[in-house]
């Protein structure tokens, strides 16, 4: 009598996992490997390029003390107590100078990546903000605004420059840059420079050689939300600027017009990016004037066009559809 046949699920089942498992330790690499290349065939050469300052040494006394104090910390009963009794004091000060001193570079840079900094200003380059800005904006009651990493600042309180201040070497010279990656009435990859003064001494904004004076921002309607970006670049030398200068006050949109990764090409051999900040902003009333007092043009409005939805032709008999979907065949009133 001849032996029964064995059912196609059997024969699957005994014969697959080999075949799977020989298919995914040979093939796996091979199909990382080309999706790693489909990913990053079209991309700059700069991609993934720090041009920035090299970063700090940790020594391993220095990595074993902070873990020894948080182990401290988490065995202190009373400051467990004090917690949970929503009694703990914490010196913000405090922990936002540690915070600059040991994590700060790398939570700028992993947040400009997701804000699409580096790919916009420098192709894919990145680097490390180890001089971290303390900028913000005076108002008229003494309060002022802050600059931090992606917060939302009005027009209305951008009106007049900036403070900004940064720890430095006695000696040495940098540059600060504030352009708009996202404004540009006519090109998309262009920019418009509102603010660059090259040849600081040390923190000393003042007596540092003005290329650009400071112009407001101004986010045209329609356009949404846009990105104001500070960049401070350390110095080697002090900077020719004889082909940069342009008659001040510049109130020229075309003269504006900018570059960061063209900028950074020409003068790298003397700029490295130190200090990154960035705010956004979207229209308010104050652009109004600003194209009209300030920039003396007629206000650029932007709409959007919303294109028309797609309907399919109406089947006559719609299979497991509910009445809704008549609605979208009603004549229009």
């Amino acid at each position: 009598m001849a032996a029964p046949m064995r059912s196609f699920r059997s024969l699957f089942a005994t014969r697959i996992p080999g075949f799977c498992a020989q298919i995914s330790n040979q093939t796996r690499p091979k199909l990382q490997f080309s999706c790693h290349r489909m990913c990053y065939q079209n991309a700059p050469a700069s991609v993934g390029v720090d041009i920035g300052l090299p970063p700090k040494p940790v020594t391993a006394g220095k990595t074993k003390e902070r873990r020894e104090h948080l182990k401290e910390q988490r065995q202190n009963l009373a400051l467990e107590r004090a917690a949970r009794l929503r009694n703990l004091e914490i010196p913000l000060d405090e922990v936002r100078k540690d915070w600059e001193s040991t994590s700060a570079p790398y939570h700028i840079r992993n947040i400009a990546h997701h804000y699409g900094i580096f790919s916009d200003l420098f192709d894919g380059a990145d680097f490390l903000s180890h001089v971290v800005m303390k900028i913000s904006y005076p108002s008229d009651d003494g309060s002022c605004m802050p600059v931090h990493f992606g917060n939302v600042i009005t027009p209305t309180e951008a009106l007049s420059p900036p403070t900004v201040q940064y720890d430095c070497e006695p000696g040495s010279l940098w540059t600060l840059l504030m352009i708009n990656p996202d404004g540009h009435l006519i090109y998309n990859d262009a920019e418009y420079v509102h603010w660059l003064v090259c040849n600081i001494p040390e923190d000393d904004i003042a007596a540092g050689d003005t290329v650009f004076d400071y112009l407001p921002v101004f986010p045209a309607r329609g356009t949404g939300y846009q990105r104001i970006v500070f960049t401070l670049f350390k110095q080697e030398n002090k900077l020719d600027l004889h082909e940069e200068m342009v008659p001040l006050p510049c109130l020229s949109l075309p003269t504006r017009t900018f570059s960061t990764s063209e900028f950074y090409a020409k003068h790298q051999d003397n700029l490295t990016p130190a200090g990154l900040s960035f705010a956004q902003s979207r229209w308010d009333q104050s652009v109004t004037d600003i194209f009209h007092r300030t920039l003396d043009m007629k206000e650029p409005i932007f709409e959007y066009d919303v294109p028309k939805l797609h309907v399919l032709p109406q089947r006559k008999w719609p299979h497991r559809k509910t009445l809704n979907y008549l609605k979208q065949y009603l004549p229009e009133e």
